[in-house]
């Protein structure tokens, strides 16, 4: 027998764990700098939001004005969005954001002229919001993609949860100097400073060391390439069924824009500043929703329909809130969930595509997801004029409910699951799990 210290006799330690960072991807230079001068631009971007929609307010008195202004913006995407994921997939994704970002520059600051001269139009506004839009047709599908080419395959999931959370910081920050800068020196200091905020990407793309990306295989020039990635993605529940639950979602649960302002204007009598409080509080969630995201290593699509669930849920109970606290608070969980919809949909298509078709799909995904709002932001404003906020609002946490549902319902048959109730500890657990198969005995028998 061994003796009790001999070395046959004591056990090997454990591996230690290796601790994953939530901010691993900023080691990564050339993303470092994407993501700070995302940081300055995207602050510029809320700004921008909220002042738009307050001057179209203030100009025209509607919510359906809103309405038409935010289908204006997100109309070219639902026009020309496959079109633009064709030219992301045949040329360089960083010489097209270059393009792009400029583009909305030149935008942001006519718009600031136009408004500090006192010489805006609700016409105006609605001109700047369809430019934004058609530059965004291939801003969008290009920045989306490019975040490969910064990190690689293996910091993906990261890069695009911080990439959210840097979208959702901006807001927390944005819509709150929007509302200090509306009622004090007017809107069109909000519209000159998004104007100015895009020489910070502007400025990182340049500084990027053109060795250190990962370029993909780029697409040669040939026809069909367009009904080649609708032919993909249609063949492929795990793609096809994710983008129409967030195009339900996009078109019918996302007007925020149209529901707040009048929740703001109408139900509660408050204005500018609660409007930028109600944009900022779903901020704090949608942060807290971006980095709970980073922390997980993959994206579940069981996550994606629970999270859908709930947001539509949420948009109900919050929709009937009685008062003007209890609906601002409501805004954080909402933001939260919002975000695990947006963030879980993103990299679950990203990393279930082909590299040379990346482009094709996520312009088919922010088509469906953005592109539906031409569609449901004028519907959303005309309901909430005519039958009021509240609503207007169920109407679309209704939408996002049964849609949630409805796809979830079709994932797990299509997948060949089925749900399993179970224990773990003493809380309960549900999971999808694979059908039992059929035995021989039951085929013979069938």
């Amino acid at each position: 027998m061994s003796a009790p210290d001999s070395p046959t006799a004591t056990p090997e330690p454990p591996a230690p764990r290796e601790r994953v960072s939530m901010f691993r991807s900023l080691r990564v230079r050339n993303y470092r700098l994407f993501f700070v001068g995302q940081v300055v631009s995207n602050i510029g971007t809320w700004m921008q939001r909220i002042a738009q929609d307050w001057l179209v307010l203030s100009l025209a008195g509607s919510s359906t004005a809103v309405g038409v202004t935010m289908a204006l913006q997100f109309l070219p995407m639902l026009l020309f969005g496959l079109y633009g994921g064709v030219l992301v997939d045949r040329f360089p994704k960083r010489r097209l954001l270059f393009l792009t970002q400029t583009a909305m520059a030149v935008t942001g600051l006519a718009l600031a002229a136009l408004t500090l001269s006192h010489q805006v139009q609700v016409w105006h506004v609605y001109v700047a919001a369809f430019a934004v839009g058609m530059a965004t047709v291939v801003d969008n599908p290009a920045r989306q993609s490019f975040v490969s080419e910064m990190v690689g395959p293996d910091q993906l999931q990261n890069a695009v949860s911080l990439n959210s959370a840097n979208f959702q910081s901006a807001r927390l920050v944005g819509p709150a100097v929007a509302g200090v800068l509306i009622t004090t020196v007017g809107t069109g200091w909000a519209f000159l400073y998004n104007g100015l905020s895009f020489i910070a990407p502007i400025a990182g793309l340049l500084l990027m060391r053109t060795r250190e990306l990962h370029p993909t295989r780029r697409a040669p020039r040939k026809k069909g390439q367009l009904r080649e990635g609708l032919r993909y993605v249609t063949g492929r529940p795990e793609l096809l069924w994710p983008i129409v639950l967030v195009g339900f979602i996009g078109t019918f649960g996302f007007n925020f824009p149209v529901w707040l302002s009048a929740y703001a204007d109408d139900v509660f009598h408050t204005g500018a500043g609660s409007y930028s409080l109600f944009n900022t509080l779903m901020a704090v969630g949608s942060v807290a929703g971006a980095l709970l995201a980073a922390r997980r290593g993959t994206a579940r699509l069981r996550v994606l329909i629970a999270g859908a669930l709930a947001f539509g849920l949420l948009e109900i109970v919050a929709a009937l809130a009685p008062t003007y606290w209890i609906f601002a608070l409501f805004m954080v969980p909402l933001g939260m969930f919002g975000l695990t919809v947006n963030v879980t949909t993103n990299t679950a298509i990203q990393m279930a595509t082909d590299p040379v078709m990346r482009g094709r799909v996520m312009a088919l995904y922010m088509m469906v997801f953005l592109g539906g709002t031409p569609l449901g932001a004028p519907i959303a404003g005309w309901v909430t004029d005519a039958y009021g906020p509240r609503i207007g609002f169920v109407a679309g946490g209704v939408v996002s409910t049964v849609a949630a549902v409805t796809v979830g319902l079709v994932l797990i048959r299509s997948g060949g699951m089925r749900l399993s109730v179970g224990w773990q500890g003493r809380q309960p657990r549900l999971r999808f799990v694979p059908k039992r198969p059929t035995t021989e005995k039951e085929l013979v028998e069938a």
